[in-house]
């Protein structure tokens, strides 16, 4: 059977297209060598539990050391009954074991399970470090998985263990999950008896994550497809690939397999940058687990306060979101690498606000069809009436059923213009970060090319002035780098002393440096 682009699960080398895992982890083997404990956290799906189980087996393989990766996702089950827990934990690493030469293997475990779980799993390792003819190196993965008093016993054994090494315990242990070990303590009652000092592992040297891969990775990725079946994926395809998916090693691998098993299944056919378009917004309609997974977290009050200001157009303020920031980044949903933050790729970036307004979308009852010219364009004026006739009506109701209440406006607004634009054309979203706005493009094909028509939101709040002039600005800029002449302008009025909203809100058209703009004051 041929290789494929894997999305579900660990890599294997001999099933799916993969990149070499060590090149990723540059720096686990020095700390190993130096009998050094760490952490790795990075997001969901991104290749840590390929990395590590591929690292084990190669450190065994070459005869230094005796390693195994092992999931301590089985003793989330336990919760709070740490003897359970850690049984759970033990119970894997045996399991694990058994793909070892026998001479490397632990003990049965049976002798061990008259210890209670406060002492267990350090037994066990003792015992099985100095039974081992080699150096034992553990990889403990999903450890952010156990909560309360379970997670308080696997990590109290491995630091009370570590002053024994290299000959009666682990020469080097890996904590690897989503969240850095900071975050641990979350995953603790805040009654539970605690480590007793102000780290849950302070015997940790390092605290590592994984990257995504770089531009040239993800070609030389999907580069490997090309080898074994001849199709090309364009540079422009290549491009465009690692443009909108950052290197995120899931959506990479499902954005390939999207486009070769799906989309351009003939292999003399090549992959061209219309393709990856085609495959994201098909991955954005579908929703996939990984990315349904991501949306859970959306609910999140620490979420919240982070990705609200960013749809909002603010900047994330405040020193008592470092924990909330750092843990959204954790999440992979953000990340800070050109200076400010933003959503980590274009495609969460698409799928954040669609999936907040998706259920309000569902509720709107108006048709594509009714604001459609005989030639197929889009009516933008009477389409902008049809928002003004809705938001009259309901945008109260509308306004308190929204998930994110400070960006409950915006996400109306979107609602609306996504269920229109389902007929066929796309939104394209910029946050204008720090500037407090939000630029809306509608993309609509039509027989003599792509009509665009340009939104910008604002927001009017308590002891700021009337956003009309600068919002002019900005949209005239905006309106400029796309060669366009006419736009709308859309302004929110959240002040306290605002007038009810039917009797506040006001359609009108005006002229501003020479461009045509709809002004709606809502």
């Amino acid at each position: 059977m041929s290789r494929f682009f894997n999305t579900t699960g660990p890599c294997d080398p001999g099933d799916h297209f993969m990149l070499p895992t060590e090149p990723r982890l540059p720096e686990v083997r020095p700390l190993i060598d130096k009998k050094l404990y760490f952490v790795l956290h990075a997001p969901r799906q991104s290749g840590k539990t390929t990395c590590f189980q591929a690292l084990a087996r190669r450190l065994t393989a070459e005869g230094k050391y005796v390693a195994i990766h092992a999931s301590c996702e089985r003793g989330q089950v336990a919760g709070s009954d740490f003897d359970r827990g850690v049984q759970a934990v033990l119970q894997v690493i045996v399991e694990e074991s058994e793909l070892l030469p026998e001479e490397l293997r632990p003990e049965p475990i049976e002798s061990f399970l008259k210890i209670g779980g406060e002492g267990r799993l350090g037994a066990y390792l003792k015992r099985w470090c100095q039974r081992a003819r080699r150096p034992v190196v553990l990889f403990l993965d999903e450890i952010d998985s156990l909560v309360d008093d379970t997670l308080i016993a696997v990590l109290r054994q491995l630091r009370e263990g570590y002053p024994a090494r290299p000959g009666r315990f682990p020469v080097s242990v890996a904590l690897i999950g989503m969240r850095d070990v900071r975050d641990y303590r979350a995953k603790v009652r805040p009654d539970s008896e605690t480590l007793g000092t102000a780290s849950p592992f302070n015997v940790k040297a390092e605290s590592l994550t994984l990257a995504c891969f770089t531009a040239d990775e993800v070609a030389a990725l999907y580069r490997q497809h090309t080898e074994e079946t001849g199709q090309v994926f364009t540079d422009a395809a290549l491009d465009r690939a690692f443009e909108l998916t950052r290197g995120q090693p899931w959506l990479a691998n499902a954005l390939a397999r999207q486009l070769v098993e799906k989309l351009v299944t003939d292999p003399a056919r090549p992959i061209e940058a219309e393709h990856v378009d085609q495959a994201a917004e098909i991955l954005i309609e579908r929703r996939d687990t990984h990315l349904d997974s991501l949306i859970e977290r959306l609910r999140e009050a620490r979420v919240e306060r982070v990705i609200s200001p960013i749809l909002e157009g603010e900047l994330v303020l405040g020193d008592s979101l470092d924990d909330d920031i750092s843990y959204v980044k954790d999440l992979g949903l953000v990340d800070s690498s050109t200076g400010h933050l933003r959503i980590a790729n274009p495609i969460y970036h698409e799928v954040i606000p669609r999936a907040l307004a998706a259920m309000t979308q569902e509720t709107i009852p108006y048709q594509t069809e009714w604001y459609l010219a005989a030639d197929g364009r889009l009516t933008m004026d009477a389409l902008l009436d049809g928002f003004f006739e809705l938001w009259r009506e309901h945008g109260e109701a509308m306004m308190a059923s929204q998930p994110y209440q400070e960006v409950a406006f915006q996400l109306v607004v979107m609602s609306f213009l996504q269920r229109i634009t389902n007929g066929g054309g796309s939104i394209h979203r910029e946050y204008a970060i720090g500037r407090g706005r939000m630029d809306l493009c509608i993309h609509w094909p039509w027989a003599n090319g792509v009509q665009r028509e340009v939104l910008e939101l604002k927001v009017w709040r308590d002891r700021q002035a009337d956003p009309l002039q600068r919002g002019l600005e900005q949209l005239g800029r905006y309106l400029d780098s796309l060669g366009l002449d006419h736009g709308a302008l859309l302004v929110f009025d959240r002040r306290q002393a605002a007038e009810p909203l039917a009797e506040r809100s006001t359609i009108s058209e005006l002229e501003h440096d020479g461009r045509r703009i709809r002004l709606l004051r809502l």
